[in-house]
This record gives C-alpha cells, sequence and structure tokens, in this order.
C-alpha cells in the first residue's frame, strides 16, 4: 500500500469510531484540541515563521504572505473558532422528518457523517484546524493536503490536534496530514475513491478547476470568487463608498472580496472620485471601462477582457460603468462566479428585483461581501463556500458535512 492509502485505510477504520462518539466525547476532543493549540502556540508560531521566510524568498506577494502569516491574534482566533464549534448543535443523529405509511411502516430521515472527506487547500494555516474541527463535530475523519507554502504551520498544527485527540480516546488518525505536497500526491489523493467519500477544494481557480476536471472522488466544488458591488442610481453615495472600500481592502485576498464595482452612469461622476478618495489611500490599482478613465484619469488603468473575469485576490479593482441594474444583472450573470454579489440601493423594488434574478450562494442589499463567511453567518467557522447548487451552497458548516440515511421501523411487514 502507498503512504496515501494507509492514511485512507486508518481514516476509514477510525470514520466507524467517530460515527458513533456522540456529542459529548467530540466536544471533550474539541476542547482537548483548542487547550492544545492554546499551549502550544508558541510551536506553532515557530512553524508559521518557517514558512513566512521560505515565501519571502521565493517572493510570495504581500497580500498572500498575509494568508499564510499567524500571530498570537490570529491563533486567538482559530482556538475560538474551535470552541464555537464545539458550542454548535451537533447535527449527528437529528431526525429531520418522521411520517408513518398506510401499511404500518414509520419511516424517519436522520443525518449522519459524509464519511472520510478529504481537503485541498493552499497557503491557509487557519483552514488546517477549522476543517479539522467542523469535520471532527459533524462526524467526519479529514485528510488534509494544504499547500506546500503553509507546510511546516500545518503539520505543527496537526501533530497537536492529534496528541490531543487521543489524550480523549479517541483515534488520532481522525486528522491526517498529506506530508509530501507534490502534485503526484494531489492527483493520488484525487483518485483515492476507496477510502474518501467526497473532496473539497479550497483554493484558488487553478486549483479548483484542477481537482473538478480530474478526480474521480465525488467533489464538493467551493468556488473562486469574482465578487461585485453593483452602485444603483439610488445609492447613498457615501454608504456605498465605504461599503466598496470594506470589501476590497479589508482583506484583498480573501474569496469573498470584491474585485469589480459596477456603477449606475447616472451617479458615477459623483460615486468614483468619492470611492477613489477611499481606495487611493491603500494604493488600489483600478483597471477601468473607458467611461471610468473620462471621470478619474490616468489614476485608471485600461481594463483588458480578462480583468472582468479575474479574481485578482489583491488591491486591484476593476471598474464599469453601466446604463443600470438590468445591464449591471446581466453583466453579473456573463462574469459572476456565483459566489457572493452586492448592490448598494435605497429603492426596494430595485433591491428585491437583484434579489431575485441574481444567482449566486450570497446576495446582498446595502452590505459588504467581505460578511460571506461561515462565523459571520453563525455557522462556527466553515470549510469552504460552496458555489455548487446540489446538496450544499454557500458557506459549508455543520449541517453540510452530513448526509442522511432512511431509518424504517415495522412489525412484521412484507411486501
Amino acid at each position: 500500500m502507498t503512504i496515501l492509502e494507509t492514511q485512507g485505510l486508518a481514516a476509514r477504520n477510525a470514520a466507524r469510531v467517530l460515527a458513533v462518539a456522540g456529542t459529548a466525547k467530540k466536544d471533550e476532543a474539541l476542547e482537548a484540541i483548542a487547550a492544545a493549540l492554546e499551549a502550544n502556540a508558541s510551536r506553532v508560531l515557530e512553524a508559521n515563521a518557517a514558512d513566512l521566510e521560505e515565501a519571502r524568498e521565493n517572493g510570495m506577494r504581500p497580500s498572500l504572505l498575509d494568508r499564510l502569516a499567524l500571530d498570537e491574534g490570529r491563533i486567538a482566533g482559530i482556538v475560538a473558532g474551535v470552541r464555537q464549534v464545539k458550542s454548535l448543535p451537533d447535527p449527528i443523529g437529528v431526525t429531520t422528518k418522521m411520517y408513518t405509511r398506510p401499511n404500518g411502516l414509520t419511516i424517519g430521515k436522520r443525518r449522519v457523517p459524509l464519511g472520510v472527506i478529504g481537503i485541498i487547500y493552499e497557503a491557509r494555516p487557519n483552514v488546517t484546524v477549522d476543517a479539522a474541527a467542523l469535520c471532527l463535530k459533524s462526524g467526519n475523519p479529514v485528510i488534509l493536503r494544504g499547500g506546500k507554502e503553509a507546510f511546516h504551520s500545518s503539520s505543527a498544527m496537526v501533530a497537536v490536534m492529534r496528541d490531543a485527540l487521543e489524550s480523549v480516546g479517541l483515534p488520532r488518525d481522525c486528522i491526517a496530514l498529506v506530508c509530501d505536497t507534490s502534485r503526484e500526491t494531489a492527483a493520488q489523493l484525487m483518485n483515492l475513491t476507496e477510502y474518501l467519500d467526497v473532496l473539497i477544494p479550497r483554493g484558488g481557480a487553478g486549483l479548483i478547476r484542477s481537482v473538478v476536471e480530474n478526480a474521480r472522488v465525488p467533489v464538493i466544488q467551493t468556488g473562486t470568487g469574482i465578487c461585485h458591488i453593483f452602485v444603483d442610481a439610488d445609492a447613498d453615495l457615501d454608504m456605498a463608498a465605504r461599503i466598496l472600500y470594506n470589501a476590497k481592502c479589508s482583506r484583498p485576498s480573501v474569496c469573498n472580496a470584491a474585485e469589480c464595482v459596477l456603477v449606475d452612469r447616472a451617479v458615477a461622476a459623483d460615486f468614483l472620485p468619492m470611492a477613489w478618495q477611499l481606495l487611493k489611500a491603500d494604493r488600489v490599482e483600478l483597471r477601468g471601462c473607458p467611461e471610468t478613465r473620462a471621470i478619474l484619469g490616468d489614476w485608471v488603468v485600461p481594463a483588458s477582457a480578462e480583468d472582468w473575469d479575474t479574481e485578482f485576490g489583491d488591491y486591484i479593482l476593476a471598474v464599469k460603468v453601466v446604463s443600470g441594474p438590468e445591464e449591471a444583472i446581466d453583466f453579473i450573470a456573463r462574469h459572476g462566479s456565483g459566489h457572493s454579489e452586492a448592490i448598494v440601493t435605497d429603492n426596494y423594488f430595485t433591491a428585491q428585483r437583484f434579489l431575485d434574478q441574481v444567482d449566486a450562494a450570497a446576495v446582498y442589499v446595502n452590505a459588504s461581501t467581505r460578511f460571506t463567511d461561515g462565523g459571520e453567518f453563525g455557522l462556527g467557522a466553515e470549510i469552504g463556500i460552496s458555489t455548487q447548487k446540489m446538496h450544499a451552497r454557500g458557506p459549508m458548516g455543520l449541517e453540510e458535512l452530513t448526509s442522511s440515511k432512511y431509518v424504517i421501523y415495522g412489525t412484521g411487514q412484507v411486501r
């Protein structure tokens, strides 16, 4: 057996234990993980420092360095996320419906774990813990395959979590890390059909496309975040500028950051200079249409056709002036990724039209797209933002990591 097959078999064996562990035992394990991460914070930070040093030597851009970096505050946030997951209701064993047939059979539908979950992700060490905590609470062993950029950080955190699991009597193999970060191993994981029940990619467009196109294991697609803010003619422009600034600049490397702003022609001459006053403080590069350039001049780089379909993940913003809601909605339909879209308007009917016609996992009225997040939605940490329409859509919390089975009670019925 290969190393990966051995990990898969161990996870499959652990699944039978974890599926019936019960809420109290899983919560005990989550508390042990949280306490162990607190106690070993210096160990994790030392490992993260090694990752950051290698990333800088390899020329990683600042926005991605920010995604990779950990500090005491971020570790405290990760620990808080584990405890939040612990505090959430356990979805496993919940009966979602129960009914009796004319023949006397009582039929129920019950939530059960998905099984062994594989997760392929990039330079986001927090995902290592978020994913492990969510999978643990929902009764699913997880095999993590992070990017090489965060390997030292992920290795340290997984070692801490596996020790914590063992300390409370659960199998260490409920959480496993693929130590070979080569493309060949990623390809093996995508085809580990004998042991994996589902595979979840979390990262940029290239990673997600590779997994979707090459995996034989069923995939839950978490999507690229080409998110738009549409500033309507009836918008409060000051509010719109603040929303846009937050959506673009609060953390540009994440998938719920805005990549494109659409501005109604009726307010473009007033709104764009107002928004630019905020954006230029963070040295945002604007890539705009001819009308945008006519208003803001040489501050704007001419937009290419590719810019409308790019998740920049950086301090870059595409800007387009549109004729109104119809053009904005049509533009989003052609160029959006189905992640998060927002309209800023005081017109109730325009807002409702936008909500009804825009096809995305999360659609906002007068709020930043940056709220598309499991924690912000009250779901605890999330495994990713699903942009597909089957099984799960939007932030994937505990319930989205479950399947179901029918349980049937009879009194001797035969057919």
